[in-house]
């Protein structure tokens, strides 16, 4: 799984082979089964994770219901909304397929942007990438209906029609369940 590591970083920067070695040598990278729960609500994360394989959840429980905040995949990022305050964690981090992830502190990321600035620099662009498609999925979901959510989905993230199930995607969009059924069935049906 250091392949892929190093491919996602290769993609940001210039790796040397000193920095391949270090990132080699330092490289947390962990196995998760399908269901492992990785952050509880009301737990401080300590961790961030970078997926390499598999696929992880977000969600909070909200008057007894789950609500899908966000699916990870494949070199995709996971930093708790908490993870810099040091603060109880309002939602939930769940592996739905056994997964691995590089899985670092904020302690070794200070080491790392110590030791390499520009680790420090592809962070900080990361995150404003990270903000921006943020900042466009949430501007899109407040313009859109909710079939134009589903639509954009099967656009934008047409694998996690196969890897999540049903009611958590439904979450993902803001519906029931039986609302995304009727809009799939609508749309068979044109």
């Amino acid at each position: 799984m250091n392949n892929e590591l190093l491919n996602f970083l290769s993609k940001h920067i210039e790796v040397s082979k000193e920095l391949e070695t270090i990132i080699v040598q330092s490289s947390n990278i962990k196995k998760y089964k399908k269901g492992t729960i990785l952050l509880k609500e009301g737990n401080v994360s300590t961790e961030s994770f970078l997926v390499l394989k598999g696929c992880i959840r977000s969600y909070l429980i909200k008057n007894g219901e789950e609500k899908t905040l966000e699916f990870y995949t494949e070199e995709e990022p996971i930093i708790s909304m908490t993870y810099e305050k040091k603060e109880p964690s309002p939602h939930y981090l769940e592996c739905i397929e056994d997964t691995i992830a590089n899985v670092n502190s904020s302690e070794y990321e200070e080491e790392m942007f110590q030791k390499f600035p520009q680790f420090e620099s592809v962070c900080r662009i990361m995150s404003e990438v990270m903000l921006a498609n943020f900042q466009e999925k949430f501007n899109n979901y407040k313009m859109a209906t909710a079939e134009d959510r589903y639509l954009n989905l099967l656009q934008t993230r047409p694998d996690l029609i196969q890897r999540a199930p049903q009611y958590q995607i439904a979450s993902y969009l803001g519906l029931t369940p039986q609302s995304l059924s009727r809009i799939r069935k609508r749309l068979t049906n044109k």
